[in-house]
This record gives structure tokens, sequence and C-alpha cells, in this order.
């Protein structure tokens, strides 16, 4: 269906015309819609969308001349219009494939306007277009050194343009892309995407300090412009200025927690460095925001379990409960540090019974350090047989490499007995199977 915007392009009696003729193309009556429209270019054969329409049409016919003739005239009555012009010679190129007479109007088309405009971004890059598919590569090399820094994107054309026009070992070359992207960012140094691409450009060719002055200049009055103060951090740790880089990238994170990129940076920079405390924070915080598989979860679990932070392990393990809430390992583990948390042992329990019934509805296998806490929590619970028979098949059960747990369970079995005043030597036999398994 025709947008409004096509219709806001006729006018007068044509616009009731060219109604007519998109209704019947809807309807799928191609020859009358037709003749609608024809109608229509007649009473208004300056409107774009109808000289669209008709040169399409006669393009169709074959009669590439009347195509051609509903273009020039609209050009002929609208001289200014140089959009006109540049759409024109568009259209040319579609037909040129050779054809001299269009490749000469194309030619001209897009030098009506540069004459006019001289250095504009669109009427440049089309001329260049056009030379170099004729193979005129020193022309489109002249050209390109008019091309006006008028926006991010001429700028980045311009840069993309020398480098395929000219060898990467072009030391000239690489001084005027230089010299583009130094003058880019004295005109407009809020144009964030240029002062990324200048940044990645002097990093890439060695010169770390002038990436990092393109960043500042654009931050000095883009200070909100927070991935590129996430960039600047990042480039301060290459360029070995550490305590610099962290101080931008905590500065990001107090006005935005959330963004993952200065997490990163941070955990990596802080694991380089040995601080696995700070390290840790970072990574849960990236594990928190994006999520991560239960291997993710459980092994970050685990370290901050071994460092004795058994509050953060707790956190994270009920952040990846809820995200894998099908995952009986995640729910065993915390099960465990929940047990071992003194703000939450209280809730452990229903913990347990839920991770035992999961692992029972996908017939899985208990964590051996699973089962001996889960009998700890049925002995706090008062439920000393079952606690006793848990910790029976533990011991039977666990495999050779399992040494620490096996101990643990055995040790948890002997207390039983002695507390209750029975198995004494049974009791002690155990506690030396595990003493000789410890050590």
């Amino acid at each position: 269906m025709f947008s409004l915007l096509m219709l806001s392009g006729v006018c007068g009696g044509s616009l009731l015309d060219f109604t007519y003729g998109a209704l019947e193309q809807e309807r799928g009556d191609a020859e009358k819609a037709q003749g609608f429209y024809q109608s229509a270019y007649e009473g208004d054969p300056t409107s774009m969308p109808l000289v669209r329409i008709i040169a399409e049409e006669k393009l169709s016919e074959g009669d590439t001349a009347g195509a051609m003739d509903a273009y020039g005239k609209v050009i002929v009555a609208r001289p200014g219009d140089f959009g006109i012009q540049l759409e024109y010679g568009d259209f040319l190129g579609r037909l040129g494939k050779g054809d001299a007479i269009a490749d000469k109007l194309r030619e001209e088309a897009y030098r009506n306007v540069l004459a006019a405009r001289p250095g504009t971004y669109v009427a440049t890059e089309k001329m260049i277009r056009f030379l170099r598919d004729k193979g005129d590569d020193g022309a489109a090399r002249e050209l390109l050194e008019t091309l006006e820094s008028e926006s991010p994107d001429a700028v980045l054309y311009y840069v993309a343009t020398t480098k395929s026009l000219y060898d990467s070992r072009d030391e000239e070359a690489g001084k005027r892309i230089d010299a583009r992207f130094e003058r880019a960012m004295e005109e407009h140094p809020e144009w964030a995407d240029i002062a990324r691409k200048a940044s990645d450009h002097f990093r890439e060719t060695g010169r770390l300090d002038r990436a990092l002055t393109v960043l500042s200049r654009h931050l000095e009055v883009s200070p909100s412009s927070l991935d590129l103060k996430i960039r600047q951090g990042i480039l301060m740790f290459s360029a070995k200025r550490y305590d610099e880089g962290v101080a931008i990238l905590k500065e990001v994170l107090e006005v935005h927690p959330k963004k993952v990129l200065a997490h990163e940076s941070l955990a990596k920079y802080y694991r380089s460095g040995g601080m696995r405390k700070e390290a840790r924070e970072h990574a849960a915080e990236l594990l928190r925001i994006r999520g991560g598989s239960p291997e993710n979860f459980l092994e970050l679990a685990d370290e901050m379990q071994g460092d004795g932070d058994i509050r953060s392990a707790r956190l994270l393990l009920e952040k990846a409960a809820f995200d894998h809430p099908e995952d009986a390992g995640l729910l065993m583990k915390l099960a465990i540090v929940t047990a071992k948390d003194p703000e939450t042992k209280d809730r452990a329990a229903r913990l347990f019974k839920d991770a035992e019934t999961l692992l029972a509805s996908d017939s899985g296998e208990m964590d051996p350090a699973f089962m001996i806490e889960s009998a700890r929590e049925l002995i706090a619970q008062g439920e000393v047989k079952a606690a006793e028979d848990r910790l029976r098949t533990a011991i039977r059960n666990f495999p050779k490499s399992a040494k620490k747990e096996s101990a643990a369970a055995m040790r948890a079995l002997a207390g039983i007995w002695i507390s209750e005043g029975r198995n004494q030597d049974a009791a002690k036999a155990l506690i030396q199977r595990a003493e000789a398994m410890e050590k």
C-alpha cells in the first residue's frame, strides 16, 4: 500500500487520480491503475512520486527514452532541486550497463550537483563510485580530497575510501587519514562515532597517547558519553596508567551500575593483579546483569566459598537458581551455602527438600557435599535416623576420589553414634579411617 509520504508529493487534481491508481493497484488491476497514474502525471508532471511511477512503467515497456524524458522534464522545471538530479544519476546508473549516452548523462547529473555544492558527501560519493566503475582511480583520488567533513558519515567515507584507493604502506595516505580525523575532532569533538573510530585508528597504529587525547577531547564536551569513557578507561590500562583506568571505570559504574564492559574490564584487571576479592565482585555483578551458564555460576560460587565469603556465594546462587530453576546442581549448592550462612540457615531445610525432589524427578545423583550437608540438616531437624541412613549410603557410594567428603561423612556418622552412646568401637574405627584419608 502507498504511504502518506508518497501522497504528500502529489498536488491538486492529480491527487484524486493518484489515489484511484493506488486503489486499483491494490485490487490487482495494473492496467487500470496505470491509466489513473498517467492521468495524474499529465496533471502534475513535476511530482516525483508520479515521475518515478511513469519512469518505471516506461522502462518495463522498453521505452528507455521515455523514462529518461520523465526525469528530464522535472529537472528542467526544478533546477535547484539537487536531490532530483542525484536520483536521476542513480536511475541512469541502472540503465548504464555499457550505454554510453546514459553514462554521459549520469556523469553530468553528478557534476552539476558538485559544481553547485562542491565537496558535498552524497554527490562526491556517487561521483567517486562512477569513476571507479570506469576504472579511473586517479580522478577518484583527486575528487576524494575535495570531500568536506560535513558529517560523521563523510569522515568515515573519506577514511575507508582512502584505504581502498591507496596501498596500506602509503605513508602520505596515512598522514591524510590522521589529518582528517584530527580536523574532524577539532571542529566537532561531540561526534562520538568519530571519536571512537579515531581513537581506534591511533591505537591500532601504535599511537596510544593520541588515541587517549582524542577520547579526552570528546569527553570534555560530552561527559555523558559513557561508552567512550569506558573505552578511555580500558586504554588507560593499555598505557599502564592503571590507577587512572580504575578511577574512570568506577566513575562510570557510579553513574550506570549495569555497564557490562566496565565490570568485565575491572574483573580482568583485578584478576591479573591477584586481587581475587575485587575481581569476584565484578565477575558476580556481570553474572547478575547478563546471566550465564550454571557452570559459570558454580565456578564463581565455589571460589567465593573457598575464600570464606559464604554470603556472597549464597546471593550469587540465588540469582543462578532463579535463572536456571531446573538445574539440580545449582539448587544443591544453594542449599549448602544457605545452611552455612548464619543469616539464612533457617531457610535451608526447605531448599534441601526442593533439591532432593528435583533430583528424584530427573534421576540425578546427589553431590557428595550435598549428601553430607543434607544429613547435618536432618540432624538439626531431629531426623537422626534419616541422617544416619544417608551418611551410611554416602560412605558406601562416594567415589574413591572424594576422600575429603568421605572423611567428613565418617566423622558425621561417628558423631551420631558417640552422641547417642552406641557403636562406640565402630565410631572410633570410622574416625581412624577418616584421619587416614585426611593425611
